[in-house]
């Protein structure tokens, strides 16, 4: 609280009552103290602050620590969709690939202790191996990719570290927390050689939502004019605080000043997909989702009849406890369901002010999710095409589902022998993701299938594609 307006009238009232006098006087005051403060300053210097400390070397002093540098070696040349709009980032490297070099790609952000690391898939995508390297050193990990989802392009890296080894990890920022015209931070590590931070604002932050199993793409992203350099593609959009706001991911090159960003919503919804019972290596069910990120964790959504449904588990649980501990964050949480599946887990959960006590028995998602499920479904019977299938079908391919069966009321593109690739616009890698897609199907729904059928013309196999619909059942 500011207290001069109350003084000064008095000191004024003083001035004009002793003329030259109390000004005299006045005046070797006010000198005397400034030279006993200026003294005291030169005495105790550590007392005065440092005035380039801002809020935003604080927020980059927060942040940085949690910023690595990511590389690869042998690059797989591919055509894709992602090629021409993410050549602001490999142009330098497409003219000069010499087989076994090391290349410094992208950036990366620390998302957990344990050395989890979130990138831009198209910055892995074509990575035989990957490096990190931290900002904060030299020390280099050699990483590996853990789950990647190539429609919001982002991946999750795990740091092959020592047993016990932690790193620093960034905090995440509450979805949509986002002020237009806020003071913005763009991280990365680009090439190696260090820490590389860029000023601006964020531009844009009306965004539209992006459409179910369509690649996000500029109209998703938030918008900056803090420059996203080489290099720094897949590091961290910060705040002020400090906290992770979005992934960086592309810069437009017919334009100065327009940088975008994977909102951390977006990044969250992606990691909670990516990093799950069902994604480790004995793809277990636990059938509800998580929100990963910011603090507490709680429930989004959980399927029917599914193990957590069984236990009863709902959206908006916040979980406290897996067998006894507390998990630090998303991580841990995923890492403790997966370690006690075997012998079940038990949770301790808050509910609208209530704790409760639930065990959770997870199951191979095979168990359930197959092609009795698809049969069930839509009345086609599948079978994953193995090269004796294809041999004794007269097929050529190996990729997608063999019908074995149908309904007669279906399609003729159904009938045996025939090859489903896709379901619904998706191309699962095997039956359980197949049925995974049609599992939330309600009756009477449509469900597209693309379906490739295989006709003899003379000496010749002619493969014709086309899409069946059928209807859930």
């Amino acid at each position: 609280m500011i207290e001069r307006t109350k003084t000064e009238p008095v000191v004024l009232n003083m001035v004009v009552k002793t003329r030259n006098f109390a000004l005299v006087g006045l005046r070797a005051w006010v000198a005397g103290a400034c030279i006993g403060v200026c003294a005291a300053g030169a005495a105790t210097p550590s007392v005065v602050a440092d005035v380039r400390r801002d809020a935003v070397v604080a927020a980059v002093e927060r942040a940085l620590p949690s910023v690595v540098n990511i590389g690869t070696e042998t690059i797989i040349k591919v055509r894709d969709p992602f090629d021409e709009l993410y050549r602001e980032f490999f142009d330098p490297y497409h003219r000069r690939q010499a087989p076994g070099s090391q290349y410094s790609l992208g950036s990366g952000v620390i998302i957990d202790e344990l050395g989890y690391v979130l990138t831009n898939d198209h910055v892995v995508r074509r990575a035989d191996k990957i490096w990190v390297k931290l900002s904060t050193g030299t020390n280099i990990y050699e990483a590996t990719v853990v789950a990647t989802d190539n429609q919001s392009d982002v991946s999750l890296l795990k740091l092959k570290a020592k047993p016990g080894e932690k790193f620093a990890a960034i905090t995440f920022a509450r979805d949509d927390d986002l002020l237009l015209g806020e003071t913005v931070l763009a991280l990365g590590n680009p090439f190696g050689l260090g820490a590389s931070v860029s000023r601006g604002i964020l531009s844009s932050k009306s965004r539209v939502s992006p459409m179910e199993n369509q690649p996000l793409d500029i109209g998703n992203w938030l918008q900056t004019d803090a420059p996203i350099n080489f290099g720094n593609s897949g590091g961290p959009l910060v705040n002020l605080q400090g906290e992770l706001i979005g992934l960086n991911v592309a810069v437009l090159k017919e334009a100065q000043g327009i940088g975008f960003a994977i909102p951390v919503k977006q990044v969250s919804e992606s990691l909670s997909e990516m990093l799950t019972p069902e994604s480790s290596a004995d793809r277990l069910w636990f059938g509800a989702r998580v929100k990963a990120g910011a603090s507490p964790l709680v429930i989004t959504a959980v399927q029917m009849e599914s193990p957590a449904a069984k236990a009863g588990l709902k959206p908006g649980d916040i979980l406290l406890q897996v067998n006894g501990r507390t998990p630090k964050g998303f991580v841990e949480f995923t890492g403790l369901l997966v370690a006690g599946a075997k012998s079940g887990v038990a949770l301790v959960t808050q509910r609208g002010g209530e704790r409760h006590n639930v065990t959770v028995r997870l199951v191979p998602e095979n168990s359930f999710f197959n092609a009795a499920l698809i049969e069930q479904k839509i009345g086609v019977s599948l079978q994953e095409l193995t090269p004796q299938l294809a041999e004794a079908f007269g097929l050529n391919s190996t990729e997608g589902f063999v019908v074995a069966g149908a309904d007669r009321a279906l399609s003729q593109m159904l009938q045996p022998g025939c090859l489903v690739t896709s379901v619904d616009g998706r191309r699962p890698a095997d039956l359980t993701e197949a049925a995974k897609i049609l599992y939330p199907k309600k009756k009477g729904d449509k469900v597209r299938l693309g379906v490739v059928v295989h006709e003899r013309l003379g000496n010749f196999i002619v493969a014709r594609p086309g899409v069946a619909e059928v209807t859930v059942r």
